[in-house]
């Protein structure tokens, strides 16, 4: 594969390049993880910057319904979007289903999208561990908006925060207990809360949910990244897509306040520090999967087996015997 080429279809918006550039990063391969680092580092002086937009959701409550209407919506006055979908990995076989686009069959079909569905690969807040590089490839393809779909709802889903601009929680009406439901973690980390299925009988469900998730969100810490009257809840129908052009509006506004406050740029830089120190933990387990430390620490884990030692003796002596070094 050559990278310089591949490098030039991408600024050329070529989606073809565009999938593969993403399959290349995605891969474990020395040699792959190489030619992506290789992409990425001459893809990093384009310029070119997206508003990410991380979502996540309680199973069932629309995500992809609503990640179609709102990227039509979006294509509608030009922008170009691109859709990445991180699927669950099952636990057993390591497979994923990867049917968001069949999900999302109009806008799969709309020349101005590009969705891209990835396993999780049993990572921890349901994205992939290298989402954040395949939205760095999306970005210097021209996209204007990458949204980021991810799995589930739960404490871990806090690290989707840390390669997007903006946050939204996308809830259900009529959720009975939800509100307990959902971490404590996440309801901090959202920027806008937005309770879909607010049509037909579920509408007035959906205004009673919004009230008390707004009310919640009272008494949350204010945050210095947002202006009065954020982070707020509101009401949404993908299906009917109502509500939606008013969300953009409250996303742009909390946006370009970010912007005019130099917010923007400190977020950006503080997940670029974030991203390494994650690159330099995942670097440090990986050697755990190399000879010899491989077989050390199968003997050592032997030992505690058969309570020659203790789990926190024999894991010391694992770091300063292996990975002092």
């Amino acid at each position: 594969m050559d990278i310089a080429q591949l490098h030039d279809k991408i600024l050329k918006q070529d989606r073809r390049a565009l999938a593969r550039a993403i399959t290349l990063v995605e891969s474990g391969r020395a040699d792959h993880r190489a030619m992506a680092g290789a992409l990425l580092e001459k893809l990093r002086g384009s310029g070119r910057q997206a508003l990410r937009i991380g979502l996540s959701g309680t199973p069932g409550v629309g995500k992809s319904t609503f990640i179609e209407s709102f990227g039509m919506m979006l294509t509608a006055k030009g922008l170009k979007v691109a859709v990445l979908a991180v699927d669950p990995s099952s636990a057993r076989s390591g497979g994923s289903i990867l049917g968001d686009k069949t999900r999302m069959e109009r806008l799969s079909r709309d020349p101005n999208a590009f969705i891209r569905p990835s396993p999780s690969q049993s990572h921890l807040g349901g994205v992939a561990r290298r989402t954040r590089e395949a939205v760095a490839l999306c970005e210097a393809a021209g996209f204007d908006v990458v949204l980021i779909e991810t799995v589930g709802v739960g404490q871990s889903e806090t690290v989707v925060a840390e390669m997007s601009d903006l946050f939204l929680l996308l809830l259900a009406p009529a959720g009975g207990d939800e509100l307990q439901g959902v971490k404590r973690g996440i309801m901090e980390i959202a920027d806008i809360i937005l309770v879909n299925k607010a049509d037909g009988d579920l509408k007035h469900a959906a205004m009673r949910t919004c009230a008390d998730y707004a009310g919640a969100l009272r008494l949350l810490r204010k945050r210095p990244q947002d202006p009065e009257g954020y982070p707020k809840a509101m009401t949404v129908s993908a299906l009917q897509e109502n509500g939606l052009e008013t969300a953009w509006d409250e996303m742009q506004t909390l946006i370009q306040w970010r912007r005019e406050h130099s917010h923007w740029d400190m977020r950006r830089a503080a997940q670029a520090r974030f991203w390494f120190e994650e690159e330099v933990r995942q670097g440090l387990l990986a050697r755990l999967l190399q000879s010899p430390a491989r077989e050390a620490m199968a003997d050592l884990a032997l030992d505690v087996e058969n309570g020659k030692a203790t789990p926190s003796g024999a894991a010391q002596r694992m770091l300063e015997d292996y990975l002092a070094s």
